[in-house]
């Protein structure tokens, strides 16, 4: 497996990922329904392509040679904090170290960050376990996780980058 970028012809399994890892975390959480609301918004082929281009950013995904397994989006505003929007690991691949691969990778990509900062919801053990795992702690709350006026709560979590 290696981590390579993200390109425009990579969107559609991308956006299969995607809805697959949401419905196997999500449903539970916030009902079937929502999830694919919030999959036909947040992951929908337009919403995915404006990533692949946007500056001080990167989209990155972990590919086993026969198909993408887990892909992550980040960001930074000031070149010291880095923002973790998506990590998402397909539910097969999950616990195989395809995420550490995918953290660790972004922790490198912004060499003057000195944090990198993330929300998650706080009912997503496995989640909450992964990041804390990686390092991370609790550094506030969120009412409006992954979109402003979302309405999701989160726990947003950061870590020191070594």
């Amino acid at each position: 497996m290696w981590i390579r970028t993200a390109s425009e012809r990579d969107l559609q399994e991308i956006r299969t990922l995607l809805i697959n890892a949401w419905h196997d975390t999500y449903d539970s959480i916030y009902g079937a329904d929502k999830v694919s609301e919030i999959n036909e918004d947040w992951h929908s082929l337009n919403a995915l392509k404006p990533k692949l281009t946007q500056p001080d950013s990167e989209f990155i995904l972990a590919d086993a040679g026969e198909g993408i397994s887990g892909m992550a989006f980040a960001s930074t505003r000031d070149g010291k904090v880095v923002d973790l929007h998506q990590l998402y690991v397909l539910p097969q691949s999950q616990g195989q170290g395809v995420g550490t691969l995918l953290l660790e990778e972004l922790e490198s990509c912004f060499a003057e960050a000195r944090r990198i900062r993330l929300e998650v919801e706080e009912t997503n053990a496995k989640a909450l376990a992964f990041y804390e795992k990686a390092g991370f702690h609790e550094v506030g709350r969120t009412d409006d996780c992954g979109a402003a006026g979302s309405g999701l709560p989160a726990l947003v979590l950061e870590k020191t980058i070594p």
